[in-house]
């Protein structure tokens, strides 16, 4: 087991099976020394937990929670083309959106989720730039959306 995996182990996680797409992409995609992913839902055993807009049908509490499920399936993703999640050297950049309700300003608080869960995972390593952004509606109706763009331990 890789220390990563270890770490998610202690934390109650486990690393999920990669979501597979919904269209035509890959999950993720190595360019050099970068990993990057498709845009990873909250998807749990092939279902969305909860769907809807935030503000609205979803709180913001439960969709900090929705964007840590989607870190985790972005390093299911990641692992699927590296595979072994011990050789990420950072996370460079995570990229979040949130299926907002027209009066709904909290993005970053929701995106919050999704970069608490890679610090917590990955340590120093987890720490990054990123966006969060309010959209009007996501796939299949989900609340978030996350990305994330890796770079490795060069070989």
């Amino acid at each position: 087991m890789s220390a990563v995996e270890a770490k998610l182990a202690e934390l109650g996680l486990t690393l999920p099976s990669v979501v597979p797409p919904l269209a035509a992409y890959q999950p993720a995609v190595r360019s050099g020394v970068y990993v990057y992913t498709a845009g990873q839902l909250p998807m749990v055993e092939g279902k969305l937990p909860v769907t809807g807009k935030v503000g609205g049908e979803v709180t913001p509490e439960e969709a900090k929670e929705l964007a840590a499920t989607c870190a985790l399936n972005a390093l299911a993703a990641v692992k699927s083309v590296v595979g072994d999640l011990d050789r990420i050297a950072r996370v460079v950049k995570v990229v979040g959106f949130v299926a907002s309700a027209a009066d709904f300003t909290g993005q970053p608080g929701v995106i919050n989720g999704a970069s608490e869960l890679l610090g917590a995972v990955l340590g120093d390593k987890g720490v990054h730039a990123r966006s969060a952004v309010g959209v009007a509606v996501l796939p299949l109706d989900a609340p978030v959306e996350v990305e994330i763009q890796v770079e490795l331990v060069a070989d």
